[in-house]
């Protein structure tokens, strides 16, 4: 069963928030970095809150995610997480591309991108759109660099 993300509720943060994680993401960066270059597994984290306050242990992986969001919401950008198994909608899958809906219902009934039916409403496999992404950015540069070899082939600047 797949599950649900909307996707319409989604705002980017203001300007306190992105100063504030930015701010955040500062300050944790040098944790993230030490952790990697010892290859630990986990990192050791001590909330406010005094003496009382037990240190939280996270999965680096976790960590490495939670200051990648950090810094994505200081640029003010808003922030979803998307599990790899979670089945879209086809505008919560265009919404991801940035295309329209219609353009998204013709790649899928191109084959371009597999899909299932649940009752008369298509569903898109969160990692079938990414794989999607990621097979379209790659002819996307082997174009531009035909593109590039042509025009450098006829002199024009490039």
């Amino acid at each position: 069963m797949g599950v649900g993300v909307d996707l319409r509720g989604m705002t980017a943060p203001g300007e306190e928030q992105a100063q504030e994680a930015a701010r955040a993401a500062r300050m944790l960066a040098p944790l993230l970095r030490k952790t990697r270059k010892r290859g630990a597994p986990r990192v050791s984290i001590q909330p406010e809150g005094g003496a009382r306050a037990e240190a939280v242990t996270v999965p680096r992986e976790a960590f490495e995610l939670l200051v990648r969001i950090l810094e994505e919401m200081a640029q003010g950008h808003a922030v979803t997480i998307v599990p790899i198994h979670a089945e879209l909608t086809t505008q919560e899958a265009a919404n991801l591309l940035n295309v329209s809906r219609p353009h998204l219902i013709g790649l899928l009934d191109q084959g371009a991108i597999p899909f299932h039916r649940v009752g008369t409403h298509r569903r898109i496999r969160f990692a079938d759109l990414l794989a999607y992404q990621r097979q379209d950015a790659a002819r996307r540069k082997q174009v531009v660099d035909e593109l590039t070899e042509e025009a450098q082939k006829l002199g024009l600047g490039y």
